[in-house]
């Protein structure tokens, strides 16, 4: 999300970059890198920043060498799914740096902006304050179930004052939640401004269905919150260019789906039928996702509907994986599952398949579901989050049709997920209904056009700055750092931040 942002904010004007860790990928990857300085003492030690270029868009990123910290085989856990004991320092010394870089960096423009992303930047705005930086400070919340909690005794190795280690009720600046210190609510309570990846997201994390136990404080601190909903890169998916699916095809002229669908089919081993329902499943297979629900429902799917199959690319908590295995074996030429994640089996899937199956207990945003609209791949998805904010449900019973892009379904059993699936299968089964949906979806601009105007907005306000037309670069509007954890450069899903 973060990479696809800056790119996105360069266009609207806003000089950025990203911060990151030099990951051994991001430093094999990035292009003319320069090293252009050297940071003392930070919680981790000294490190030394790197200047480079995207090696898809040319932005600008800013990579923090510290070898000890970064150069591992894994980003947040080692081989056998275990977190790195040093967690803590490792994202606090990247927090630090952002700050120190805030507040002057020889060779480094200066920011007006500092963009953090996720519980990783969350300390940021804290070190900002701490350091008496000026530029002002952004907090999003990509997903509140991941917050970054962590010993209260080591708040002493990273350089947090004890006066906000203690008690919330004794100091409102406190980043002490539960007996723990929490990188999230570092973020949310220092930030000037604090944002989640869809409009409905801001309002759900306020409850306790929503909050994990973080409703509290962000009930505390609602006057500086908002909803933005991310965008997706239109020219990475799209279907007419994609160099990664069988057969170009748009909006107008659907014909290449047929040979993208025999190709999935025969990726998946599933019976090379062009007119049954394909349904596709790619999402990390965890209890966040409805996975255990959505493979308890597979079976009762198959048996409702004679010919329906699914295509199943994911991977999570090892029982679900092995569960996805076991239906591919039981319903041969039905199901077919890999696990693991491929970038060009994900570009067969939403390509290929008839039908993207999105089931989630909560969803910040999903971009799985953008991914597949894109591709005339219509959603069947829970009514949460983001999902609800990007899916316009088709209301079957009502035979209206509308601007709808997909189905959306209440709950979390096993009868309703089968019952989303099938209202659309129904729906599959009148082939010009199901050519109005897919045009609907195909043409559902997705793009980040309205994200960037609204952060824009909030950058100027903050910095009084104005906005001016994309491309042009004055000094009124905000320079901005952010960050986040990512493998690499041009990683969709976890990138390190944005703009500087």
């Amino acid at each position: 999300m973060v990479s696809a942002y800056g790119a996105a904010l360069c266009d609207a004007g806003v000089a950025a970059s990203i911060l990151m860790p030099a990951y051994p990928a991001a430093l094999q990857r990035v292009l003319g890198a320069t090293r252009v300085a050297r940071l003392f003492g930070l919680p981790g030690g000294d490190g030394v920043i790197i200047r480079a270029r995207m090696p898809d868009t040319g932005l600008s990123v800013l990579l923090l060498q510290m070898d000890h910290l970064y150069a591992r085989e894994g980003i947040y856990q080692d081989r056998h799914g275990r977190d790195y004991v040093d967690n803590l320092v490792r994202f606090a010394s990247l927090a630090a740096a952002a700050a120190r870089i805030a507040r002057g960096v020889r060779g480094i423009r200066r920011p007006d902006i500092v963009h953090a992303h996720d519980w990783h930047a969350g300390l940021t705005p804290l070190y900002m304050k701490l350091g008496g930086v000026q530029a002002r400070s952004v907090f999003t919340i990509h997903n509140l179930a991941f917050q970054g909690n962590y010993p209260l005794a080591a708040g002493a190795w990273i350089g947090v004052p004890p006066a906000l280690l203690a008690p919330a009720l004794s100091d409102e600046r406190s980043i002490e939640f539960y007996d723990s210190l929490s990188l999230i609510k570092a973020g949310i309570v220092h930030a000037e401004r604090v944002t989640t990846v869809s409009e409905r997201y801001a309002k759900e994390i306020l409850t306790p269905r929503f909050g994990h136990r973080m409703e509290g404080v962000l009930n505390a601190e609602e006057h500086k919150l908002c909803g933005v909903t991310n965008g997706i890169d239109m020219q990475s998916w799209d279907p007419s260019t994609d160099p990664l699916i069988t057969s170009h095809y748009s909006a107008d002229n659907v014909a290449g789906k047929y040979a993208c669908k025999r190709a999935l089919q025969q990726a998946f081993g599933l019976a090379r039928e062009p007119f049954v329902p394909l349904v596709a499943i790619g999402s990390r297979l965890t209890e966040q996702k409805l996975a255990e629900v959505v493979a308890e429902a597979i079976p009762a799917m198959l048996a409702r509907h004679e010919r329906l199959q699914f295509a199943i690319l994911g991977q999570g908590d090892a029982r679900i994986e092995a569960r996805m295995l076991e239906l591919a074996a039981r319903w041969p030429g039905r199901v077919g599952t890999c696990i693991g994640y491929d970038e060009t089996l994900a570009h067969m899937l939403h390509a290929g398949a008839d039908m993207l199956l999105h089931a989630s207990r909560f969803e910040p945003c999903g971009l799985t579901q953008l991914y597949a609209m894109r591709f005339g791949t219509i959603p069947v998805a829970s009514r949460v989050g983001g999902l609800a904010d990007t899916i316009s449900d088709y209301a079957l019973e009502l035979g209206k049709s509308g601007a709808a892009t997909g189905f959306l379904f209440e709950g979390e059993t096993v009868e309703d997920v089968a019952g989303g699936v099938a209202r659309a299968v129904e729906a599959f089964r009148n082939p010009s209904l199901w050519r109005v949906l897919q045009r609907n979806a195909m043409t559902r601009d997705s793009g980040w056009a309205a994200a960037v105007k609204r952060y824009v907005e909030l950058y100027c306000e903050l910095t009084d700055a104005r906005p001016v037309a994309p491309r042009q670069q004055p000094a009124t509007l905000p320079a901005i750092v952010a960050r986040r954890g990512s493998a690499g450069p041009a990683s969709a899903d976890s990138s390190q931040a944005a703009a500087q």
